[in-house]
Parts: C-alpha cells; structure tokens; sequence
C-alpha cells in the first residue's frame, strides 16, 4: 500500500484562492523587518503566498497588500522581482 502524499495549499494574500504551495511565490519578513523573496520557499520568517500573475503583482502592488499583510514598509524592488519571475518563466 503506498501512501499519496498531501499537496501542500497556500492562500494568496490577493485573490484569497487557495493554490499548491508550488503554484505560488513566497514573499519572507525576517525577524529584522527585511521582506525579501523567497524562490526556495523555505527562509526563516513569516510568509505570505502571491500568485505569479502580473494581474495580481500589480494589485498587490497598488494597494501596497505585502506591506500590511507584514505591518512594514516593502521596497518597491520586491514587486520588480516577482514581475521579473513571471518574465523568466
């Protein structure tokens, strides 16, 4: 008998749809208050989960959601990085 492993779901902070955590990419704030990117999903922090859509980096984006979802200033940069990620794939 072999077992089926669960696939793991995260909720967008966005959309509120519930995705496989590999559907979605994870933004980190370190203990320090740094936000950065996590491609590897597995950096020290708490996390919130994007889509990679470019419809929902630019609502997050205007409505400054990573920013209140952590309770701190996000740098601009960071929504460059997750458009630059939708780009690459």
């Amino acid at each position: 008998m072999s077992k089926t492993r669960k696939t793991p779901l995260r909720k967008c902070i966005v959309t509120g749809e519930q995705h496989d955590k590999r559907e979605l990419m994870r933004v980190v704030r370190n203990k320090e208050g740094i936000v950065s990117v996590d491609p590897t999903g597995k950096a020290h922090g708490r996390g919130a989960y994007l889509k990679l859509d470019k419809t929902v980096i630019n609502k997050a984006r205007k409505k400054n959601l990573i920013a209140k979802h952590f309770g701190v200033s996000v740098e601009p940069e960071i929504y460059d990085q997750l458009e630059a990620l939708i780009n690459n794939e």
